[in-house]
This record gives C-alpha cells, sequence and structure tokens, in this order.
C-alpha cells in the first residue's frame, strides 16, 4: 500500500515506517525535524529510513497548509498515520502555544485534506494522558476522558474529537490510538529512560517524581508498531455501529474508534530505575521530588478490545525492553 505518515523522524514514526518498508510498503514521511529535542537523532533515523527506495521524506511543518496539501496530493496515500505533534506534558507547561500550533492546526489541515482525498483508514496517534483524572483503572476506552491535567492531553483528546466530527460527516474511517508510555532504542531524550539512562553512565543524579510511587503501563516500541500494523486492517465501519456492545468504542454516528494500545501490567517506577540499574550495573544517585503539576500518579491500560480486534496484545517484559534501550544507547552514543 502507499502509507502516508507524519512524524517518520520522531521515534514512533520511525519504528512503524521501518516495519512497513520491510513488509514491503511504499511510505511517504512527513516531519519539521523541529528543535524540541536532538535534530541529530531525528535525522539519524530519516537517513536508515532512506536506506531504502520506496521511502520519501518530506520536511515539512503540518501548520503549512499549501506544503502539505502539495506532499499529500504527490503521495496519493490509501492509508495515512498521524504521528506528527508537539509532545512532552512538562513541555506544556513552558510553551503552551507550541502545542495549539502542532496539534490542533496542524491535524485540522491534515482532517480538511482526508476530507477532500478518500483514503481507506486513518489513523490518529493520542496518548493516555487523556484520561486525566480518571482513577477507575483500568483505563477503558467506552469510558469518560473530559478531564484532562494538561494542555498537551487537552490537545490530544480535541484531535480526537476533530477526527470524530470529520468521520461523521465526510465518511473518513479513523481510529484514535490511546499510547501508553512507549519505550525503547532510538526514544526520546525527553522521556524518563533515556533521561536515567545518560544520567547513571555519567554520574549524574536522576529526579525521580511523586517520590517514586507513581506506576505506569510502559508499552515496548516493537509491541506497539506490532498492534499499529493489525490495526491498520481493522477499519471501522459505520453500518457495523448498530452490531457493536458495551466493550467495543465504535462510534454509533460515525466509522471511528478508540483503542488503547498497553500491555495492561502497570510498573512501579522505582521497579522500573531498578530495572535500569541491573542492565548498567551500577547504581543511581536518587533524587525523589514531589509529583509535578499535570503528572497522574497511575497509568493503566485495558488492552481487552485490542486483543478482540487483532488477537494481539503487548507482552514484553519491562527488563527485556529496558536492556535493549540500553545496548541501543550505548551502541549509538559509543559508550
Amino acid at each position: 500500500m502507499r502509507i502516508l505518515i507524519t512524524g517518520t523522524a520522531g521515534f514512533i514514526g520511525f519504528h512503524l515506517a521501518n516495519r512497513l518498508l520491510a513488509d514491503g510498503h511504499i511510505v511517504f514521511g512527513v516531519d519539521g525535524l523541529t528543535p524540541y529535542y536532538d535534530v541529530k537523532l531525528k535525522e539519524a533515523r530519516h537517513a536508515l529510513l532512506a536506506q531504502s527506495n520506496r521511502f520519501t521524506a518530506h520536511v515539512a511543518m503540518l501548520e503549512d497548509e499549501r506544503r502539505l496539501a502539495a506532499i499529500f496530493e504527490a503521495a496519493q496515500p490509501e492509508v495515512v498515520v498521524h504521528l506528527a505533534a508537539q509532545a512532552g506534558v512538562r513541555y506544556s507547561l513552558e510553551n503552551p502555544r507550541a502545542y495549539i500550533d502542532a496539534n490542533i492546526t496542524g491535524t485540522f489541515n491534515l482532517l480538511e485534506l482526508l476530507r477532500r482525498h478518500s483514503v481507506r483508514h486513518f489513523l490518529f496517534a493520542s496518548t493516555s494522558s487523556v484520561y486525566g483524572a480518571n482513577e477507575k483503572m483500568p483505563f477503558r476506552e467506552t469510558e469518560q476522558a473530559d478531564h484532562p491535567l494538561t494542555l498537551y492531553a487537552a490537545s490530544k483528546r480535541a484531535g480526537e474529537l476533530m477526527a470524530h466530527s470529520y468521520a461523521h460527516l465526510w465518511n473518513v474511517p479513523t481510529t484514535a490510538l490511546r499510547f501508553f508510555t512507549v519505550y525503547g532504542p532510538w526514544g526520546r531524550p525527553d522521556m524518563a529512560l533515556f533521561k536515567f539512562v545518560d544520567a547513571i553512565l555519567h554520574d549524574r543524579p536522576i529526579e525521580i517524581y511523586g517520590e517514586g510511587r507513581m506506576s505506569r503501563d510502559f508499552t515496548y516500541v516493537e509491541d506497539l508498531i506490532e498492534a499499529m500494523v493489525r490495526l491498520v486492517a481493522c477499519v471501522p465501519a459505520r453500518e457495523r455501529a448498530e452490531e457493536t456492545d458495551a466493550q467495543d468504542s465504535l462510534s454509533p454516528a460515525a466509522p471511528y474508534r478508540v483503542v488503547n494500545i498497553g500491555g495492561g501490567a502497570p510498573v512501579h517506577l522505582l521497579e522500573f530505575v531498578e530495572a535500569i540499574e541491573r542492565k548498567l550495573g551500577k547504581k543511581a544517585e536518587r533524587r525523589l521530588l514531589p509529583l509535578q503539576a499535570g503528572d497522574v500518579r497511575d497509568t493503566f491500560a485495558s488492552a481487552d478490545l485490542l486483543e478482540r480486534l487483532t488477537g494481539y496484545r503487548p507482552a514484553t517484559d519491562v527488563a527485556e525492553g529496558v536492556g535493549r534501550f540500553v545496548e541501543w544507547y550505548r551502541s549509538y552514543y559509543k559508550l
């Protein structure tokens, strides 16, 4: 298939494009190469993808409507996967405007193109952060997600709602994917695993928020990609809405569904740190800090709908996943 992915120089976009190329698809990548974190790391990801003659990279911002339209017209994609976004929960406290520009305006521009170009399936990357103040565990797709705690979460929830309206009005088959703390090789420098490994190896203390009493439903990146690839074929259909049940998030008004991608096995943050220490063979100097504004104490995905749709559930053990990241980190940075 001809597949357009936004955010191919990003962590998840790189892995997804790499997998789809390996499976024989034609991939068109769009990425703004923004300096939110090390641009050289983003360029290195794109360089690896460019080794395939079935990959075409476009450097463009989603806010640039004309440029995006020209890319879309040239690509003529059958499937669109929208991963590009301004990420980061904490950064949204410092630079909220970036989230409006990228996550709201950028998503709107893409939806307008989907309205004019028929595609088989549109997959939109959302986040577990949309569950916000919800304390009922595990998080299920059919429960309310109306109390976001950060502008990042609010912008992603807004993207879900915008996509639903376009699915309803213009019959764009859409799946919103709620990711749960994705980690692994080529990961983002602003995320906990990268920061912890980097700090420990360079003899700096690590900062652990929530006094270490937080837990996260960590999802290894290759597990996430396997789930996404399988979900490409699970196209929501409006006529199936009448057949759905209380466990399915399929909309009664649109070819639209929300799916969690997480293993449903939360790990306490201190256990995560211990897994890193074991792999590095080195203890961390720990600084326990209060919970930061906007952080939730726990995340816990229900993977029941994902497994029902695809027959698959993420299952990579944290120790194994952390080990693979550390091996990549040492190789990439020659440590």
